[in-house]
């Protein structure tokens, strides 16, 4: 029996960075994966749940946890939304009728790089472009998921992967982060930049949606000439 594996686009995958789903689709087919869409999921819940609104989070998220029942594996496009739904679910649904459920659905939850690399040995995808890239760890996906070489070893397959300095380093979005403390955050990210400028990169690639859009708004905000791009693109770009 075929397994039925769905790609779960995230709430910025779908309203601001469609290309990342698009691509990310293209990327597993070219692993051997035919990934499905998961009609009904909505929102994973981080943002309710960061917030402190356990109950609201709750009752956003219960609609894509129903909607991946089914599924034997769930590959998201964003260290930040694997890490909620893979980490944070079981803790969440506790003690509710949706409890079993969320233990049993979390495990099958992979981030991109991490479905790729350690679930299919799917490395390297894509032929050698020869452009430099430069990394950019996003927190919840090195932190909590503890993802640090599955992005590096797919890039290391397509393009010159060259190490940011302190590439560990927040950007400054965190999601409400950004709305509750705007200059510090927008600090961080010019931080980025200006270390991203020093050390030559004229790429850098994120695996977070989130981190994208926040670096991406303050380069263009800034004239910063610095490409910002999910992996998922750079490993499409390859194919």
């Amino acid at each position: 029996m075929t397994a039925m594996i769905g790609l779960f686009p995230t709430c910025l995958g779908d309203a601001v960075h469609p290309r990342v789903v698009t691509d990310s689709a293209r990327v597993l087919r070219a692993a051997g994966v035919d990934p499905a869409p998961i009609p009904g999921a909505t929102c994973c819940g981080q943002p309710a749940w960061n917030a402190g609104f356990t109950r609201e989070a709750r009752r956003v998220a219960r609609r894509t946890l129903r909607a991946a029942a089914g599924l034997d594996a769930v590959v998201v496009p964003s260290g930040s939304c694997a890490a909620m739904m893979r980490l944070h679910w079981p803790q969440l649904f506790a003690g509710d009728r949706d409890a079993a459920l969320a233990a049993r659905v979390a495990p099958r939850v992979f981030e991109l790089s991490q479905y790729l690399v350690e679930e299919l040995g799917a490395a390297p995808i894509g032929s050698p472009t020869g452009r430099a890239v430069a990394y950019h760890d996003s927190c919840h996906m090195l932190r909590e998921l503890r993802l640090h070489d599955p992005p590096r070893v797919l890039l290391r397959g397509v393009a010159e992967l060259e190490e940011l300095p302190r590439s560990d380093r927040c950007c400054g979005f965190g999601g409400a982060f950004a709305v509750r403390y705007p200059d510090v955050s927008t600090a961080m990210a010019d931080d980025k930049l200006a270390t991203a400028r020093a050390a030559g990169a004229e790429t850098v690639v994120s695996a977070d949606p989130g981190c994208i859009m926040h670096i991406e708004g303050r380069a263009s905000r800034t004239g910063a000439a610095v490409r910002v791009v999910h992996l998922a693109s750079v490993l499409a770009e390859a194919l």
